[in-house]
């Protein structure tokens, strides 16, 4: 059972649950405790064993139920059981042993052993037996390698042809002429075993499969633009997002080690050891200092671009282990900080009062430029970055690039991410070229990935 418990830890890990190698032998170890035959106790015990979160549990135990709802490889019934079966169900067919069809057909022990072991398993109709071969013709193709739903008809093939589905055809072609009647009952069984087959791949393919297409959806949603999703995929985005930001977290949480070879300071470590007569006892290392993350966002919220400001905002603050001092603003035609918002409201909520406050309208950022300088120009230091989301489209008005100027003067960085296509910047009412000069950072960030990688090198910066 230790391979199938592989297996389950694979299936476990496709259904979203995180399951290390230290679990993994936890959980064998306790499932050796408690064995195998009541699985209610195996259930819970690999649900404490796994699971960390409730979202965990739940999803474990339904990988659990669907895993453990079809029969494990195990060795296939007696051959020669198999045999009586089928010769009892072919006797059973007239009392004289002989089919109503015509002579020829098998009456006997002697006949009945020159059909192959799966014609033999069919006619017998034991569903257990039936079961538990395919299981194991399942599992000496590695049904477990199966990822994608186009991969079906070829492990269907795999386990008919390990059940023996050539030699079956052969004694079928061979029953037509000898016993129509057993022949169209073996013809039935065989059609059976065929979705019981394809039940069983799709069963795989769901168990195995779902973590490969979890990951195709993620890569097409990541590279797909935000502002043209679909009202469907707009959560599947925002839990995107929320796993970019752990993502980011883990990388980036912890202060990472450098290594201090090579960054010997020599001129303190000589004056440090100078009652030694020069002798290095004491060493002293150069050390960067890191300023801690700041960072002031500035998101355009008019009907272009809010959908793209939206996830962003909920990555910005979702980094709260690795960016602590964040302070947010939106605008269209006027410009509010929207930071307490944000940290006291779920995304949707937030994000459906802010636009019902400053959303939807005609964009104006020289006038919003104007109000961030009168609101909150103190809050940019040099240990500040400035990001403005946006399409610098102000619709011919004045586009107040000298209050964006000081902002950079001001700040350790300005980045600039624009969702619009290089190619449209200062064509019509953009001013994308002039605010560009002021910009430490202009970037397209019109997808996930380019939010991701724009956000990854910001808080980076700090490091």
């Amino acid at each position: 059972m230790r391979e199938n418990l592989h297996r389950f830890f694979r299936a476990a890990r496709g259904a979203g649950v995180r399951v290390s190698p230290a679990e993994s032998i936890d959980a064998m170890r306790a499932v050796a405790a408690i064995g195998f035959e009541d699985r209610g106790i195996l259930r819970d015990t690999l649900l404490l064993t796994l699971a960390k979160t409730q979202d965990e549990k739940k999803a474990l135990g339904a990988c659990f139920d669907l895993f453990f709802a079809r029969p494990q490889p195990s060795q296939a019934a007696n051959e020669n059981e198999a045999a009586e079966n089928a010769e009892q169900a072919v006797s059973e067919q007239s009392p004289s042993g002989q089919s109503e069809q015509g002579a020829g057909a098998p009456s006997s022990a002697e006949d009945m052993s020159a059909l192959g072991p799966l014609a033999q398993m069919l006619l017998s109709q034991d569903r257990n037996q039936i079961a538990a071969a395919i299981a194991n013709a399942a599992s000496s193709v590695n049904l477990s390698d199966i990822r994608f739903f186009t991969q079906r008809g070829l492990f269907s093939s795999r386990i008919l042809d390990e059940l023996g589905i050539r030699r079956l055809r052969d004694d079928l072609d061979d029953m037509l002429a000898s016993n129509p009647a057993l022949a169209e009952r073996l013809a039935m069984a065989t059609e059976r075993l065929r979705d019981d087959v394809r039940d069983t791949v799709s069963q795989a393919l769901l168990l195995y499969g779902r973590e490969e297409a979890e990951n195709l959806r993620a890569e097409i949603l990541r590279n797909a633009p935000m502002a043209r999703l679909e009202l469907r995929q707009v959560e599947q985005m925002r839990a995107l997002i929320r796993k970019i930001a752990r993502r980011l977290r883990e990388r980036y949480s912890k202060p990472r080690k450098r290594p201090r070879r090579g960054h010997l300071d020599v001129r303190r470590t000589i004056r440090r050891n100078a009652a030694w007569g020069g002798v290095p006892f004491l060493t002293a290392w150069k050390r960067k200092h890191r300023d801690k993350p700041r960072i002031v966002a500035l998101c355009d919220v008019s009907g272009s671009v809010a959908q793209v400001s939206d996830f962003f905002l909920l990555l910005i603050h979702s980094l709260h282990e690795v960016v602590d001092d964040v302070r947010s603003f939106a605008f269209s035609g006027h410009l509010i900080e929207v930071s307490d918002l944000l940290e006291a409201n779920t995304p949707e909520k937030a994000m459906g009062e802010i636009m019902s406050k400053v959303g939807f309208g005609s964009s104006d950022y020289g006038s919003s430029l104007a109000d961030f300088e009168k609101l909150a120009m103190s809050a940019v230091t040099p240990q500040t970055t400035v990001i403005v989301l946006g399409d610098a489209r102000s619709n011919n008005l004045d586009p107040r690039a000298d209050i964006l100027k000081r902002i950079g003067e001001r700040s350790k960085r300005l980045v600039w991410l624009n969702p619009e296509g290089r190619t449209a910047w200062g064509f019509g009412d953009s001013e994308m070229p002039r605010y560009a000069t002021f910009c430490s950072v202009v970037r397209q960030c019109a997808t996930a990935r380019q939010l991701e990688r724009a956000v990854s090198d910001i808080v980076a910066s700090y490091q």
